[in-house]
Formats: C-alpha cells, sequence, structure tokens
C-alpha cells in the first residue's frame, strides 16, 4: 500500500466514509493490520463527525497480517451480532492483497466488499479472486476516489 499514493487514497476514502457513517447515524469500527498483526483503529461505535485525528496517522507497510485481521473482525462482529442481533454486519476489505496467503472470509459478515489498490501493469488480480472466494463485491480504489471526488 506503500507505492504510489494508494495509502493517502485510502485515508481519502476512509475519511468520506466516515463522514457518511455520520451523517447516517450508522456504527464503524476499523481494523489496520500490519507488520506484527491487526489492531482496532476505531473501536466499535457510531461514526462520529471529526476523524482526520486517527486517520492521519495511519501507516502503512511491514507485512499484512490478513488472517490476524479477519480473526479480529470476526470477534467484533460476534459482539456486535449479541448486542444487535437483527443488524446487518459488512466488512469492508481495503487493501492491495500483496500477502501470500488469502484470508478466509469473516463468519459473520452478512456482506463483504473489497477494495482494490492493486492497479496499474503489475496488478495480480487478487482481489478479484479474493471477492469470488468470499462471495463479495470488488471495486477498484481509484474508481471509488472518482465517484466520491
Amino acid at each position: 500500500m506503500l507505492r504510489g499514493q494508494r495509502l493517502a487514497l485510502a485515508k481519502g476514502l476512509l475519511l468520506a466514509w466516515t463522514a457518511q457513517l455520520y451523517r447516517r447515524r450508522e456504527a464503524l469500527t476499523v481494523i489496520g493490520f500490519g507488520g506484527q498483526g491487526a489492531h482496532l483503529l476505531q473501536a466499535p461505535r457510531k461514526a462520529v463527525a471529526f476523524n482526520e485525528g486517527w486517520i492521519a496517522p495511519i501507516s502503512g507497510g511491514g507485512g499484512s497480517p490478513a488472517a490476524a485481521a479477519v480473526a479480529l473482525a470476526d470477534q467484533v462482529l460476534a459482539r456486535r451480532r449479541r448486542i444487535h442481533p437483527g443488524e446487518q454486519l459488512a466488512v469492508w476489505l481495503l487493501s492491495d492483497l500483496r500477502f501470500a496467503v488469502l484470508p478466509p472470509r469473516p463468519r459473520l459478515a452478512d456482506h463483504c466488499t473489497i477494495i482494490d489498490f492493486d492497479e496499474g501493469p503489475f496488478a495480480l488480480g487478487r482481489a478479484r479472486q479474493l471477492a469470488r472466494a468470499w462471495q463479495a463485491d470488488h471495486a477498484s480504489a481509484s474508481e471509488l476516489a472518482s465517484a466520491i471526488a
């Protein structure tokens, strides 16, 4: 995610989505993964109005423990499902998917979307592969950014 402006693009998309979620009064959880593991960047709660403070310092690189991120997502989804049993739960994975093993689909997600940051002449096409395996939607990050702008 460090090549080109991919990380900046991811942050811009995240900022736009948090604003939309805030206006709709919806809940949000953000999980970051890289280096040594996965961790909550934004704990489960209703989206708030101002998000630049926690989005700006997000960094990239250092490996991609995607399986750890999916495991953490499953924990968060299980907790949310217990508290709000009828709520539709969605997972959006923003990644270039340049990691060795594709992770399993989050078990409790009702809907998954893969946002593909691996674009250009050397793209591996793994996001489409994962979207098929997860029965998920697939979208190009640059196309989404153009639509939001």
